[in-house]
């Protein structure tokens, strides 16, 4: 096992906390042959070991060990539009996806288009349409 320092698990803690998307670079564990670089997941916590426990989209609910397994943290947001909530993995590509809602709609669609885009960009966490506010 590795020590691992109070200052470090602290970063890691802060770093990855509770809720955050994260996509495995590396896992060094050849039994699980399902687990392959490109694999995402939600953080559920950083335990004192420093190693970071994940719910993968695949069903897996395998850590990252500390120094041995690698993953990192996704620019994630979630977007609230027409009353759903939808998390995107990569900011970039909502505000893509918004910018063209927004350019290729008009009247209150273009609005709620409108709203998260700027919210987006503002780099909220979580973004909305604002229609029900």
């Amino acid at each position: 096992m590795f020590n691992i320092s109070k200052e470090t698990l602290e970063r890691l803690r802060k770093e990855y906390p509770s809720g955050c998307r994260v996509e495995l670079t590396k896992m060094n564990d050849p039994y699980r042959t399902d687990l392959v670089p490109g694999c995402r997941g939600t953080v559920k916590f950083v335990d004192d070991a420093g190693s970071i426990h994940v719910r993968w989209d695949i069903g897996s609910s395998l850590a990252v060990v500390y120094g041995e397994d690698a993953c990192k943290k996704l620019d994630s947001v979630t977007v609230i539009c027409y009353g759903e909530s939808k998390v995107w993995d990569s900011r970039a590509d909502a505000i893509k996806f918004y910018l063209e809602g927004m350019t290729a709609c008009e009247g209150a669609e273009r609005n709620r288009y409108t709203n998260v885009y700027l919210d987006l960009i503002e780099g909220l966490d979580i973004c909305r349409d604002k229609s029900e506010d």
